[in-house]
């Protein structure tokens, strides 16, 4: 017998923090509709707090919302008058201050309110989600459980799930199933234990982090040089995360470890600094009160220097001989050299890895179900871009457990816990393998959740170890491309080259795929193995044909870019892009002229070639001036426009929702939340356009172009831009260029063009701007800098 499918009509968000606020806001991105409920105002409209907060969501960076209407969906509700609302709630998420006594309060008033199969959730960070559920009625227990967002919850992958004692299993697996393929999460599963996973092997990180640099006279500042992305961790590395979550924030979730972890070995570590508790007491809070343990004073920016207690100027970096260090490919040689290294920055890098190794693996029987969870934890949680497991047995698991045996006995760890058994035992490899990860506490190998939603994810996140063999059987492989194929009749291709830049390779390849397709499969869809989609086209591979002033080859690279778009809109097979990341200038053209695009939600999307001082020469001028006409309405020059400022001002949509809305993608197409899936999806799109006939589109014989008139309007319109300085003189030569190519080129209004003509038109305004002086600055210095340069 099938179950019955879990609907997610409508969710009700308990609560209208930072929190709450975000996770309803990423729920109407998600078209669910929701509430959200706060205590009711004393003055004025009773559901001021929420409706306060709604607006708010609208000021954040980084937009919490997808889309320019979405937040319209979410309704504000009060705690007086709207409680009979969440009857209809398939969904109660609970997310107001961490305090259990406010909780079990609000859970005794919501209680009788729900309706008999709503789940109801608890996002609390670290309180025991079975002491809240005895706040529950029996009724409601079978259903209640924690939901444990990352801030912030649009972006940061991972949801832990945590079940109580009363969890019903068929009602976790209803809310995993929603969290995954609805919201696009990653979720772990977690034991009622302080902090669950992430937060507790995350936070200890830092604790071990800040201990270690007092130890070894570290400057904070120096800490987060070497912190951050030099060992594979977000930018923000150690002090400035603190800033960015918060310190009365970071503080509360050390006092949960320092009032529920008696028992705990590194119990003495759990402690909020004196320097930090002083700036609590200042109300220098970090980033949400402009000043923490960084602060900018005018143009400076300033770090805290605990030991004066004073701020000091900031961007002082580590020993370049400890960086040299930190660039070995190798990871046993590196940490061989950190270890014996006498550098006191050296020390303390292979200490605070010394000491969560100790801690993870102490821990890992009573905090997780298996090792894969506490790596994918801090991957999705932290922004690691490998779990603290993976790092040590990519380093030699036995090499590294010794050196973890005499630095206990010679009492340099933070704790004088024991290693535990099981890390010792045999020849033990490690804890990651092709049949599972290793779980302490039952001393065996899991697998991988069998839940059905994960059959979606064609190509899921791995943890090294795990069996990661190419996708499917390669059809055809050059050195810009691999396509392959699964064996149901669609050919996927993937580029090969860095940020899969298009160059001679890539567009030969593809030509080669599309052949292919069109005689052997039912459909083609271009998709990455991993982000971006593309970084657009490779001018480091134009480089020795500019330098030798060869423009007849950089001439036919266009045209031959051009022709490419062209087949991937006119081929006999249906043809769909699978975005996500980056999907920029070529790589955005490429998607738009594709039958279908199916994107990620995280897809950045724009043509933005003005940055380089270039218009797109890949048929993107060409397909705005053909939507225009064809969504025009009488008045062509109107519907130009906006196409045209994309365009001009380089405008990069922010969401998958915002790329339809700016009109990049079409509307309609589908919007994948978990980018895992995003293979699966483009394949059954591909499959269902060649299921239900397909045809290529007929060629448009004529469209109308707004002419030198138009264009005339428009140069008016840069004019005024050019004069007010919002614009540079090379930035209005390049507008003009792409309003001349758009409007036609020197006819009149109305004239009727086909896809061709814009095409001339784009190719030769891109040459003639190649071999502009100051194109050519704004080249070099991206190719030099990676950031653009206004001249």
């Amino acid at each position: 017998m099938s179950q019955t499918k879990f609907n997610v009509r409508k969710v009700a968000v308990l609560g209208a923090g930072v929190m709450g606020a975000q996770i309803a806001a990423h729920l109407v991105n998600a078209k669910v509709p929701t509430i959200l409920f706060d205590l009711p105002a004393k003055e004025g409209d009773k559901n001021g707090i929420a409706l306060k907060a709604i607006d708010g969501l609208k000021k954040l960076k980084p937009s919490p919302l997808a889309g320019s209407d979405v937040v319209a969906h979410i309704q504000p509700a009060n705690y007086d008058d709207h409680l009979h609302l969440l009857k209809d709630c398939d969904l109660v998420i609970e997310a107001i201050a961490e305090r259990m006594d406010w909780k079990v309060d609000l859970y005794h008033k919501v209680a009788p309110h729900l309706g008999e199969h709503t789940i109801f959730a608890t996002n609390t960070s670290g309180l025991s989600i079975n002491k809240l559920a005895e706040g529950c009625p029996d009724s409601v227990r079978p259903r209640f459980c924690g939901v444990h967002f990352f801030n912030p919850p649009r972006y940061m992958h991972l949801v832990e799930i945590i079940p109580c004692v009363t969890s019903d299993a068929h009602i976790l697996d209803n809310l995993e199933r929603f969290l995954v393929s609805s919201l696009g999460k990653g979720v772990v599963r977690a034991k009622d234990t302080p902090n669950f996973v992430a937060n507790r092997i995350g936070v200890f990180s830092m604790l071990a982090t800040i201990a270690n640099a007092a130890k070894y006279g570290i400057r904070f500042d120096v800490v987060d040089d070497l912190t951050g992305p030099r060992l594979g961790r977000p930018k923000s590395a150690t002090f400035r995360t603190a800033d960015v979550v918060g310190l009365d924030t970071f503080a509360h979730v050390v006092k949960t470890m320092q009032d529920t972890l008696p028992q705990d070995p590194w119990h003495s570590l759990f402690a909020t600094p004196d320097w930090m508790q002083q700036l609590i007491a200042n109300g220098a809070l970090g980033s949400k009160t402009r000043a923490g343990i960084y602060k900018k004073d005018g143009k400076r920016m300033l770090v805290l220097d605990p030991a004066k207690g004073e701020y000091v100027g900031s961007g002082e970096k580590g020993d370049d001989a400890v960086k040299d260090i930190l660039k070995i490919a190798d990871p046993a040689e590196k940490f061989q050299k950190l270890r014996d290294s006498e550098h006191p920055q050296a020390q303390f890098l292979w200490a605070c890895f010394r000491d969560v190794f100790h801690y993870i693996s102490f821990h890992l029987g009573d905090i997780a179900n298996c090792a894969r969870d506490v790596d994918f934890a801090i991957r999705w949680g932290f922004g690691w871009s490998a779990g603290p497991f993976e790092t040590w047995q990519s380093a030699g698991w036995q090499q590294v457990a010794k050196w973890l045996k005499e630095d206990i006995a010679a009492g340099k760890s933070l704790a004088k816990a024991e290693l535990p058994a099981w890390v010792l035992e045999g020849d033990r490899a490690g804890v990651h393998f092709a049949d599972g990860s290793y779980n302490a506490a039952d001393k065996k190998l899991v697998g991988r959740s069998t839940l059905d939603v994960y059959q979606r994810q064609l190509a899921p996140a791995k943890v090294l170890g795990e069996k990661s063999e190419l996708l499917g059987e390669t059809v055809f492989e050059n050195e810009g491309v691999r396509a392959f194929t699964t064996g149901d009749d669609v050919l996927v291709v993937s580029f090969k080259s860095k940020a899969h830049a298009i160059g001679p390779a890539v567009l030969d390849g593809l030509n080669t795929a599309l052949d292919i397709a069109e005689d052997r499969f039912k459909g083609l869809v271009i998709w990455q193995t991993e982000e971006p989609f593309s970084v657009g086209a490779d001018l480091q591979s134009m480089m020795p044909a500019f330098m030798m002033g060869d423009w007849d080859a950089i001439d036919a690279m266009i045209g031959r870019f051009q022709s490419t778009a062209l087949r991937l809109r006119y081929s006999q097979v249906p043809t769909v892009a699978a975005t996500q990341g980056y999907v920029f200038g070529g790589g955005c053209e490429f998607a738009m002229h594709c039958d279908k695009t199916v994107a990620a939600l995280e897809s950045y999307v724009g043509l933005v070639e003005v940055g380089v001082g270039l218009l797109p020469g890949g048929g993107g001028c060409k397909e705005f001036a053909l939507r225009a006409s064809q969504e025009s309405k009488g008045d062509l020059l109107a519907a130009l426009k906006d196409y045209f400022m994309n365009i001009a001002t380089a405008k990069v949509a922010t969401s998958g929702v915002e790329a339809q809305e700016l009109g990049f993608f079409r509307k309609g197409d589908p919007v994948v939340f978990n980018a895992y899936e995003l293979l699966y999806v483009a394949k059954k799109q591909a499959l269902a356009l060649a299921e239900s006939g397909y045809r290529p589109p007929l060629k448009v014989k004529g469209f109308p172009v707004a002419g030198r008139s138009g264009a005339a309007s428009i140069k008016g319109q840069l004019v005024n831009m050019l004069e007010g300085n919002f614009i540079s003189q090379h930035d209005f030569f390049i507008a003009s260029q792409i309003a001349d190519v758009m409007t036609g080129g020197d006819l009149e209004a109305g004239t009727l063009v086909n896809e061709q003509w814009i095409l001339e038109l784009e190719r030769k305004a891109f040459m003639a701007l190649l071999k502009n002086s100051k194109t050519q600055d704004r080249i070099a210095n991206m190719l030099t800098t990676g950031k653009p340069l206004r001249n």
